[in-house]
């Protein structure tokens, strides 16, 4: 997507009859044609070799070239200007502009879920094998443009390399696995059978969806919670987050050049306030997927709770929230691995991530002990340009994030020690120093709240009963670790540490799909689990069929 999204074929696609046996969402007639036979995870690049790493430099030398374009709205498959734009920039470079967006009224949100619906009519009788193919073909040329995509993470949201290809590599995933799941879905389903009848169960589309995707996996998250959608018949608008546009309008235009329809998905920026809420409150959205702050989602819960005129139904909301997540560090650890993978977890794209350790609960006999192997691996890490290859630690999103955090770090700094960082890096953009507070209670807002930077409360813990108690404390219940060489206690763990994921003897973020089915408990969302086999089924309604014989 250039400046204005590319469609082609893709209107002319939706002019075709749906329920014709061989038209298909990618214009062709051929059957849905997996990459192999079962699901396997994209592997990651290696950018020690010198062929990867002069790939990733030449994308982001061509990515840089196509900075500063505006880009259109797309409603129904056609492009529109709206009364007002805002500019998305470069967080390591606030005065570079990576593109201008379009600020959309509630009156083009209204269009985008009308249009939405009429081209729901058509797609939800596209055959399932051939939804699964449009996944398939754009898995492949995503996968052929890797480095591209991630070029336009490491400039417009500030991940690293490695952060960067990661998260292509897990939209490739998404894609793969859930045009895989879609045909599972569509099969026949085991049924109890009967004398004198026949009986059947399908799985039919629930209808237009709102789709609210956040900035941190501004592509994974933004294209699995898409194609999820669109795979399995609905409808959507996209609203992506107004720090990461770039992103999902190239997505989106990925998307078009394999033969979306026109109206299937469609493309909006703007507001979360006003064109968020109405896409929430429209009485034809018959459901919203969310991904965001534990605030939002509840109020986005509340509102789509609420029935409107003209409103048939209960509107679905698919929530992924917040995180408050723990690491207990046994007094039996292997302290090392320990403190490896704390650092990782902590500070692994700035702790920008809902997963991401914010505290680390260390049983007393061995604290002083952690956190001097600890200190020294935060320390290690090189805060830069993520643009440079050995770049680990890049800047926080916006200057609103960072000045959030490092509220956060002053009240660290009463609430606590500052072992390491403990304020802004004298460099343009938004950089904050890997920030550890020792001595930490666990009551201490420091210990509760979401932080969403580069911050870790490091808390102490009697023994392993006080720790497990501590884990459970908050109001969230997202992801959490434990490292212990000691069995009973890591099962333990598994019985008692309350959260949606939990990881033994290793970090507590880095959830593959098909792997590590992911999403939460408590106010960290309604455990969608994204990335596993319960998860198309948000998106789909059961109808069951009895006929006499």
């Amino acid at each position: 997507m250039s400046a204005t999204p590319r469609a082609g074929a893709a209107r002319a696609a939706m002019t075709r009859s749906a329920a014709s046996a061989t038209s298909t969402a990618a214009g062709t007639s051929a059957p849905p044609t997996p990459p192999t036979a079962e699901f396997k995870n994209e592997p990651l690049a290696d950018f020690s070799r010198p062929d990867v790493k002069e790939r990733q430099l030449a994308a982001l030398t061509q990515v840089r070239t196509r900075l500063g374009r505006t880009y259109d709205l797309a409603i129904g498959g056609k492009r529109q200007k709206a009364p007002a734009t805002f500019n998305s920039t470069n967080p390591a470079c606030p005065e570079e502009v990576i593109g201008t967006f379009q600020r959309a009224s509630r009156e083009q949100a209204q269009q985008a879920i009308e249009a939405a619906a009429q081209a729901f009519t058509t797609w939800s009788r596209v055959p399932a094998a051939q939804r699964s193919d449009l996944l398939f073909q754009t898995a492949r040329r995503l996968r052929e443009r890797r480095f591209e995509f991630n070029a336009w993470m490491i400039l417009e949201v500030g991940k690293t390399w490695r952060e960067a290809d990661a998260d292509t590599a897990e939209a490739i995933d998404f894609l793969d696995f859930y045009a895989r799941e879609n045909l599972r879905y569509a099969a026949d389903q085991p049924l109890t059978r009967i004398p004198g009848e026949k009986n059947n169960l399908v799985y039919i589309p629930l209808g237009v969806g709102a789709v609210i995707p956040p900035w941190n996996f501004p592509l994974a998250i933004m294209a699995g919670m898409t194609t999820a959608a669109i795979v399995t018949g609905n409808t959507v608008v996209l609203k992506p987050a107004s720090d990461s546009p770039a992103i999902a309008a190239q997505f989106f235009a990925l998307l078009e050049e394999c033969g979306l329809p026109a109206g299937v998905a469609n493309f909006l920026t703007g507001s979360g306030g006003e064109v968020g809420n109405t896409l929430v409150e429209h009485p034809k959205t018959r459901f919203i997927c969310f991904t965001g702050s534990r605030d939002v989602g509840l109020d986005i819960n509340s509102l789509a709770a609420q029935p409107r005129s003209g409103q048939i139904w209960i509107k679905r909301v698919v929530a992924e929230m917040g995180g408050k997540d723990g690491i207990i560090v046994d007094d039996e650890a292997d302290l090392d691995a320990a403190a490896a993978g704390v650092a990782a977890a902590a500070f692994g794209f700035q702790g920008q991530k809902c997963s991401a350790c914010s505290r680390v609960i260390v049983v007393d006999k061995v604290y002083d002990e952690f956190v001097a192997r600890l200190k020294p691996k935060v320390e290690a890490l090189k805060i830069g340009d993520p643009a440079d290859a050995d770049t680990d630690v890049g800047p926080v999103i916006n200057e609103g994030a960072k000045r959030k955090i490092l509220e956060y770090v002053e009240i660290g700094k009463k609430e606590g020690k500052v072992l390491t960082g403990g304020g802004p890096v004298s460099r343009p953009g938004h950089f904050i120093a890997p920030t550890v507070v020792t001595d930490v209670q666990p009551k201490a807002r420091l210990s509760l709240e979401e932080i969403f930077g580069p911050v870790l409360a490091v808390i102490r813990a009697k023994d392993y009963d006080d720790a497990l108690q501590i884990a459970n404390n908050t109001e969230y219940g997202l992801t959490g670790a434990v490292y212990s060489r000691n069995r009973e206690k890591l099962e333990r763990a598994k019985r008692e540490f309350h959260v949606g994921n939990l990881y033994l003897n290793r970090k507590c973020t880095g959830a593959m799909v098909g792997v590590h089915p992911f999403g939460g408990f408590n106010m960290s969302g309604t455990d969608s689990k994204a990335g596993g086999r319960d998860y198309l089924g948000l998106f789909m309604q059961a109808k069951a069929t009895s006929e006499a014989v």
